[in-house]
């Protein structure tokens, strides 16, 4: 698997990474065998950054992961969580629920430290909060050893740039946004971030299931005119034999300053399906003729969070 560094830190990614959501049963309910041969197969395969948080199952797929990782060494791996964020409606950015948050996840993960800890969602909070008081708390955090860099994710451009006018950061994550369909990350953010050193990590290739064959969740946002162009641009796709999800792939893995794109999945089928995929070169006519479909919607998304941080 090809890596790329990440921003000003001394972690080298590789280019397509792991992401634990599903192993939280965020999609549909998994078994234990399947948990255990994802985690197994990404780690043969090259997908040795893993991403998760303990909003995802409401920490089941920290627990999940901790005890699939325990005979793993501690140097085959590298660990990013998050912070803040607990239930669909439950946040808390305190200084004081950094040091146990922080802690719940390590005794979970059982892997001694954390390479990387993401403020979770942060466009669901006032952002002067995270900056004033828990971003300090984090560096603390940094400094006991306990974390080797710190960052935050979220969905709205917006709120990185409010955070990087007040502070430094080693690394984003930003997710949706760097798609077929969408690419505000790239368009509004991503020099910024180069000019400031600061990691750059993409997630959610597939736009929620929008850009694959599947069915969407029910809690998907972005609105029908949107939906209506990724159907369109999948029968496109499959009248060419492809299967979107493969393009939609290869696109957001190409750009260069990207230093990882995180997919997740708790079918081990899927993940050596994504780097087979990886490995082939991109229909660059078809990825021409997806984008032009795309042209009307493209970067159309929905709010999130405060209406301050859209």
């Amino acid at each position: 698997m090809e890596r790329r560094k990440l921003g000003n830190t001394d972690l080298e990614l590789p280019i397509l990474s792991f992401g634990a959501s599903s192993l939280g049963a965020e999609f549909r309910g998994v078994t234990l065998d399947e948990v255990f041969a994802s985690i197994r197969v990404a780690l043969e395969l090259g997908l040795n950054f893993i991403d998760t948080s303990p909003f995802y199952g409401r920490g089941m797929s920290e627990v999940m992961l901790g005890v699939a990782l325990r005979d793993v060494p501690r140097d085959d791996y590298l660990m990013c969580t998050k912070f803040g964020r607990y239930d669909v409606d439950h946040f808390d950015f305190s200084a004081k629920r950094v040091a146990e948050s922080i802690d719940v996840s390590l005794h979970r993960l059982g892997c001694g430290h954390l390479d990387i800890v993401l403020c979770h969602d942060i466009e669901f909070v006032d952002i002067q909060k995270v900056i004033d008081e828990t971003i300090p708390a984090l560096r603390k955090q940094q400094k006991a050893g306990k974390i080797r860099y710190i960052g935050v994710s979220g969905y709205p451009q917006k709120i990185f740039h409010k955070v990087l006018e007040q502070t430094d950061l080693d690394c984003v994550l930003s997710y949706n946004q760097y798609t077929l369909q969408n690419t505000r990350f790239l368009d509004e953010t991503i020099p910024l971030l180069q000019e400031r050193g600061v990691g750059i990590m993409n997630a959610g290739p597939f736009s929620a299931r929008l850009l694959t064959n599947s069915t969407l969740p029910p809690w998907f946002r972005d609105p029908k005119e949107v939906q209506d162009a990724a159907r369109q641009a999948a029968e496109h796709c499959n009248s060419k034999g492809v299967d979107i999800a493969e393009l939609a792939l290869q696109f957001s893995l190409r750009h260069p300053e990207i230093a990882t794109t995180v997919a997740g999945s708790a079918n081990p089928n899927n993940i050596r399906k994504w780097v087979e995929w990886a490995e082939n070169p991109i229909n660059e006519e078809l990825l021409a003729e997806v984008l032009q479909i795309f042209e009307p919607v493209k970067n159309v998304g929905h709010n999130e969070g405060l209406d301050e941080n859209n």
